[in-house]
């Protein structure tokens, strides 16, 4: 339908349209393509007389190729909030994102309640910087109101130049709409970094799933096991992940499990069936393993602590995840113009769909902030009493933590709750080690998920 184009501005486009789509509906069903039901021809009279209608009385004249895609847009966005018609700028913009250079202010966006509301913030990105938050909903950008715009819409208004400004108007719970000034930059992401939180355990961060997350994975992982000290423990942190590229996600669970069904699709065409199977090419099949999500943990993030939780392989500790467990496909049309159209909806291995539901984590942590006490004065212990006995041992050195006693009442400590809470996880299944052998260990952690 994109290509119709009537240049007499004055005749009818009834007639001319209605005979396109009946010839298109005859001649597709020749090919024998599956699931094409013949068209409602009393709906398509009464579409392209609103159509044929619009063009002769609308306040301004419209082109009939304006026309025609904004019914394509529209037939789109009220399928779900991921399908979409994309076009020039929308359409590089994808193919951006999937690559992982771009400019703008790194922010992954959905729609709800008619307003545009922020997934999450890509890491290091001037949204992150700029303290926008999973769940803020953008409700202007540039005091162009978002209510009623498309995501893609939205997310093209915020990309522009590296060093140019964008304002946006953020809405959150509890606080009165402000507005924010960012400086767009060329994002580029590395989906995946690593660091060591303590001697033996690796903190893994994935914020995004882009074609070689898997790849990104592998190196870092590899980097981190040839390395002398033993690995005890993995966290890998999906938090504020917003997903990605689907293939991405089978790749990093199949880093850590060697067997079995990873995620399979369903839909309604025989080739949107899809199921992903485990390879023998893991590295860390057998090291503990937390994996910390939120509310900002989406699609491919789910699909992986999913994947994890239902083979017992990772304890998901957090709050509850996003719940968006649709498969888009991108279809080409033309040059620069394609659908995104949902095909299928996802599954973990034991058949549970994410969609509208979310991953439940096996234990729940909400994000908090941890604050140190003051010593009390009052406090002694044994080795402060008169004529005490010394150390059976010979070690009478007090701990500079028992004696040091004078901390001030103001000294906060602020860090990642959630992740010391993994980290202590980790620690106390590591604790058993001594006294059980590693199986005993593996089987005291599969409880524990259980």
């Amino acid at each position: 339908m994109i290509f119709i184009s009537n240049k007499n501005k004055h005749g009818s486009l009834i007639l001319p349209i209605i005979s396109i789509f009946i010839c298109v509906s005859d001649l597709t069903a020749q090919e024998n393509e599956p699931s094409l039901l013949p068209l409602p021809l009393e709906e398509v009279r009464i579409f392209t007389e609103a159509l044929d209608r619009i063009r002769m009385s609308y306040v301004e004249e419209i082109d009939d190729k304006t026309l025609l895609e904004n019914a394509i847009k529209g037939m789109l966005s009220e399928l779900d909030p991921h399908s979409a018609y994309v076009i020039e700028n929308d359409y590089d913009a994808l193919q951006e994102t999937t690559t992982g250079e771009f400019g703008g202010l790194g922010i992954e966006v959905g729609r709800e309640d008619g307003y545009i509301k922020v997934i999450s913030p890509i890491d290091d990105t001037p949204a992150d910087k700029a303290g926008i938050q999973a769940g803020d909903l953008i409700i202007q950008i540039d005091n162009t109101p978002t209510q009623q715009i498309l995501p893609e819409e939205a997310a093209n208004l915020m990309r522009g130049e590296p060093g140019t400004p964008v304002t946006v108007t953020i809405a959150r719970e509890g606080l009165q709409p402000f507005d924010l000034t960012i400086t767009r930059e060329v994002i580029t992401v590395t989906s995946v970094r690593s660091r060591l939180l303590e001697p033996g355990y690796i903190y893994l961060r994935i914020s995004q799933f882009r074609v070689n997350t898997a790849a990104e994975l592998e190196r870092e992982l590899e980097q981190a096991l040839s390395g002398n000290e033993e690995v005890k423990g993995i966290v890998m942190d999906l938090r504020n992940n917003p997903g990605g590229v689907l293939q991405a996600s089978v790749g990093v669970v199949d880093t850590f499990i060697d067997q079995g069904r990873i995620v399979y699709t369903e839909g309604r065409l025989e080739g949107n069936n899809m199921e992903f199977m485990a390879t023998n090419k893991t590295l860390g099949s057998n090291i503990p393993m937390v994996v910390l999500i939120n509310n900002g943990s989406a699609s491919a993030s789910e699909i992986v602590a999913g994947a994890l939780q239902d083979h017992g392989r990772a304890i998901i500790m957090g709050t509850r995840s996003f719940g968006k467990g649709s498969v888009q496909t991108v279809m080409p049309l033309a040059e620069q113009r394609a659908i995104k159209l949902t095909t299928s909806l996802y599954f973990t291995p034991n058949g549970r769909s994410i969609q509208a539901q979310g991953i439940k984590p096996d234990i729940l942590v909400e994000n908090a902030f941890v604050t140190k006490r003051a010593s009390n004065m009052s406090q002694v212990n044994e080795s402060n009493l008169p004529n005490r006995l010394d150390n059976a041992n010979d070690t009478n050195e007090v701990s500079d933590e028992m004696s040091n006693t004078l901390i001030s009442a103001e000294e906060v400590l602020v860090t990642d709750y959630p992740l010391n809470e993994a980290l202590n996880v980790l620690k106390g299944i590591n604790a058993f080690t001594p006294r059980q052998t590693q199986n005993d260990t593996d089987a005291f952690a599969q409880r524990i998920v259980n």
